[in-house]
């Protein structure tokens, strides 16, 4: 559904993509795993449209993305940011609405939509749909920008860790959610750091380092020699999960 080749991303003097190439088929949660300043936030907004490619393209559904109008765009793909703004003192439900103004809805309309009720539903904020959106907690906000990109009800989402602010049923919640996104046939892109959620719930994972792909493969295939070269941590396996257990460089 998604296909980068060779992109690449230069802003000023840094180089934060290198000829980077991968597929992310619908049907399929595809986790972005690496260290920081790997690029994979980076290459999440290249692929958005927010950010320009110095090189290669990306094409969408096959057609180049940058031939794809933005409301059109904006219609199949929904994007969440890893930085939540602060909101203005709406009514939850009100920025929620905001994933339908590609349809052209907005005000009653978007807000009474079925997407936009759904989306809250599937978040658990049903209840919160009336609060002021500046009073909710951090993971209350992070699972309102999740809400506000399903009510796009886009083919494709990307998102930028979707669970960072979580708690750990809130989390499980949530990845649960995209698998079942992606069983009804949504392309899933998640940028994540909790290698344990990462491995037992993607289908495929893209290890980056230093804006370049180290390897994309099944998470059965992720081994502990590769987690310690990329991130310089030793792992233990339980079950399907595989857990980062002891450091072995020092964090400067």
């Amino acid at each position: 559904m998604l296909t980068v080749t060779n992109l690449s991303c230069q802003i000023g003097e840094r180089q934060l993509l290198r000829s980077v190439s991968a597929q992310f088929a619908a049907g399929h949660v595809t986790g972005l795993i690496g260290p920081n300043g790997a690029g994979k936030s980076t290459l999440l907004r290249v692929m958005a449209g927010l950010l320009p490619a110095s090189a290669g393209h990306v094409s969408l559904q096959g057609r180049p993305l940058v031939e794809v109008a933005s409301r059109e765009r904006a219609r199949l793909m929904a994007y969440m940011p890893q930085d939540i703004p602060p909101f203005p003192p709406m009514p939850v439900r009100e920025i929620a609405s905001l994933g339908r103004l590609p349809y052209g809805e907005a005000g009653q309309k978007a807000a009474l939509h079925p997407a936009v009720s759904q989306a809250l539903s599937l978040t658990g904020l049903e209840e919160l749909a009336h609060r002021a959106a500046n009073q909710l907690s951090g993971g209350e906000r992070a699972r309102l920008m999740l809400a506000r990109a399903l009510s796009t009800q886009a083919p494709l989402l990307l998102a930028d860790e979707a669970v960072a602010a979580l708690d750990p049923a809130h989390a499980l919640s949530v990845m649960h959610l995209l698998r079942d996104l992606a069983a009804e046939g949504r392309c899933i892109v998640l940028v994540i750091h909790d290698l344990l959620l990462a491995t037992r719930f993607c289908d495929h994972l893209v290890l980056m380092k230093e804006g370049t792909i180290v390897q994309s493969i099944p998470p059965a295939d992720l081994t502990d020699d590769t987690v310690r070269a990329v991130y310089g941590v030793t792992t233990r396996r339980i079950e399907d999960g595989l857990v980062p257990w002891e450091s072995e460089t020092p964090i400067r």
